[in-house]
């Protein structure tokens, strides 16, 4: 999990040349970079793309394509509760789309987006696994299911006021 702190360190080609090293500069080896420079930053930042692609021989554009094809990458660090919203079948007849827009009220993020605050980062998912507690919601790993818009904005509030994810009742 991304912490606050990793959220806002600033690449340094040090770490990064020594993560690339580490996993012996071979192209089957990209992603596990990419992996660890997330771990290390909160994000893959555009100098690490550009130093990956600087050591290993590959375009950047290349590892541009791998940083967006896969949905674990992020461009940007996210904030420092991470809520999934789940649009899968089932969630999405009972309600996703009415929890999306409540968490978007109620956290000042969209899904797709990170809370001005730097709080929450709130992103739509395919399945959770959790069909029959839809709608549901995870935060930091934690499900949460059969909501409604008094839920999450108690959940949410309680992350606030903990400034971590809220405690199962």
């Amino acid at each position: 999990m991304v912490t606050e702190t990793m959220a806002e360190k600033t690449p340094s080609y040090a770490v990064i040349d020594a993560i690339i090293y580490k996993h012996n500069v071979q192209l089957g080896g990209i992603i596990p970079v990419l992996q660890e420079i997330q771990d290390e930053f909160g994000c893959v930042p555009p100098e690490a793309i550009n130093r990956i692609a600087q050591s290993m021989n590959i375009a950047a554009t290349e590892i541009y394509g791998i940083v967006t094809f896969y949905s674990q990458f992020r461009l940007k660090p996210i904030g420092k509760n991470l809520v999934k919203v789940c649009h899968g079948t089932a969630c999405h007849l009972n309600g996703a789309d009415k929890v999306a827009s409540a968490l978007a009220q109620v956290t000042g993020a969209k899904e797709g987006e990170t809370s001005p605050d730097g709080m929450f980062t709130v992103e739509r998912v395919a399945c959770l696994g959790c069909c029959s507690l839809a709608p549901c919601i995870s935060i930091n790993d934690e499900v949460y299911g059969t909501l409604s818009s008094a839920d999450i904005d108690k959940a949410i509030c309680h992350c606030r006021e903990s400034g971590k994810h809220p405690v199962t009742d």
